[in-house]
């Protein structure tokens, strides 16, 4: 019989990115838990009201709306890897002391929301931080296939992580199910702890030795470089539309299954775990697709699947007809998304100097996570006014018109990763011109 070789070239031979890679794929899973065990933990232990259980989730987001645009100036001036360390041990010890409280019969639910705040806090900068640190890591060529890497692990815990959280809670209880959680943190940060490629230190990757100058004049820099490029400008717009429409459907796709389509919770959740091969067929083959097809086109074609992916929710027939229909269009999304992360995150990552990853990305990251409350809240409020059906409908045609910041951008003709944007000029108290307002494009690619 023949064995399976293990592959042995790229990032395969890359010590450090495996010790990243496997940091990431323990904490992954171990997220996954806590994404059930702490509701549930407010709902079967604190006997937590739906609003409460709202206001759960609410807390452990706003710190993505407070700190993410700091976040990244402070990613830019201090190295990333103690970052990522502190980040995942201050996440570990804010989860434990959860089943200790249990344990003590003093867990309240004041307790859950100061965990969920702090333990997004911790997120916002580990992040931030974490996207920026790749790049550091790896060669540029290398980029894309990191990111896929990355993304076979998060698609893999979407797909196994729930069924295990389930069985952990209901053998050990929320609360103590959270422990896994807090152990997969230890994990990850010893993992990150032991790379050993040294970072340039922060005034070694500023151009000149720049003189260090204000948050908010760094912070005005980030803002800049993001929204004077054309190409992050599209993505950022784009990322920000969909992201509103997703929003804005999948905050009553849950009623919509259960009270429309009349599915039971345990096909909904098959449905869903089912949704998620599409995001690991995605993670395994966006470098090959996008090596043959291009990153403009590849980021075409996924943005555009969105919409009508929604739309085959929409009009999904009633009862268990609908579960084909629901099944491939899941599918379909989570696909389309995942190849759409990994070329977009790659892409900017590629093209910013490391000294403004930390900015770059955490500009990014507030713009294109600050329409999703909203759109949560427009999405609930006309499903409750004109009807579930018409409002997925709606989101389906929004959801479709994301695609057009990228079509009418330069980056529809991009083929492969550009080089880094120049450093100079930069930013002063004063405000100059800023690297960002540049077109990182060769002249004949652009046109």
């Amino acid at each position: 019989m023949r064995r399976l070789a293990w592959p042995t070239g790229g990032l395969w031979r890359h010590p450090d990115f495996l010790k990243l890679w496997s940091a990431e794929t323990v904490s992954q899973f171990g997220t996954q838990v806590s994404l059930l065990a702490l509701p549930l933990a407010a709902v079967i232990v604190l006997d937590a009201t739906a609003f409460q259980v709202a206001a759960l989730g609410t807390v452990e987001f706003l710190p993505f709306i407070l700190f993410t645009l700091p976040a990244g100036v402070w990613v830019d001036r201090l190295p990333r890897r103690p970052i990522l360390i502190a980040g995942d041990f201050g996440r570990a010890a804010l989860l434990a002391s959860i089943p200790l409280a249990y344990l003590t019969g003093n867990l309240t639910l004041g307790q859950l929301y100061v965990v969920g705040f702090l333990t997004g806090t911790c997120t916002v900068f580990f992040d931030v931080a974490y996207q920026s640190y790749l790049p550091a890591l790896v060669e540029r060529e290398q980029i894309i296939d990191g990111n896929s890497k990355l993304e076979i692990s998060r698609s893999s815990a979407q797909i196994a992580g729930p069924g295990f959280g389930g069985l952990l809670v209901q053998a050990f209880t929320a609360p103590y199910a959270i422990l896994a959680d807090a152990a997969s943190f230890v994990g990850s940060g010893v993992f990150i702890f032991r790379i050993r490629k040294q970072e340039p230190r922060p005034e070694e990757a500023a151009v000149g030795g720049l003189e260090r100058t204000s948050i908010w004049t760094e912070l005005k820099e980030g803002l800049r470089f993001v929204l004077g490029n054309p190409n992050l400008r599209a993505q950022a717009g784009c990322t920000a539309t969909s992201n509103f429409f997703s929003q804005f459907t999948f905050a009553i796709i849950i009623v919509f299954l259960v009270r429309t389509l009349g599915l039971s919770p345990g096909v909904i959740g098959l449905v869903i775990s089912l949704g998620s091969i599409g995001a690991l067929v995605a993670a395994l083959t966006a470098t090959r697709i996008s090596g043959s097809f291009g990153i403009g086109p590849t980021t075409i074609v996924s943005a555009s699947l969105f919409g009508p992916s929604v739309l085959l929710i929409a009009v999904a027939p009633t009862g268990n007809r609908a579960i084909p229909v629901l099944v491939f269009a899941q599918l379909v999304i989570g696909f389309s998304v995942v190849a759409y992360n990994i070329v977009q995150v790659s892409y900017r990552q590629a093209i910013c100097p490391p000294r403004l990853q930390g900015r770059m990305n955490s500009v990014m990251r507030f713009i294109v996570w600050g329409t999703i409350p909203l759109g949560s809240l427009a999405g609930g409020a006309l499903g409750s006014s004109i009807g579930l059906r018409q409002t997925m409908v709606l989101g389906a045609i929004g959801g479709g018109t994301a695609v057009l910041w990228i079509v009418f951008s330069p980056q529809r003709h991009l083929r492969e990763m550009p080089e880094p944007v120049d450093e100079e000029p930069h930013v002063t108290e004063l405000g100059a011109a800023l690297p960002g307002m540049s077109d990182p494009l060769p002249a004949d690619d652009a046109a």
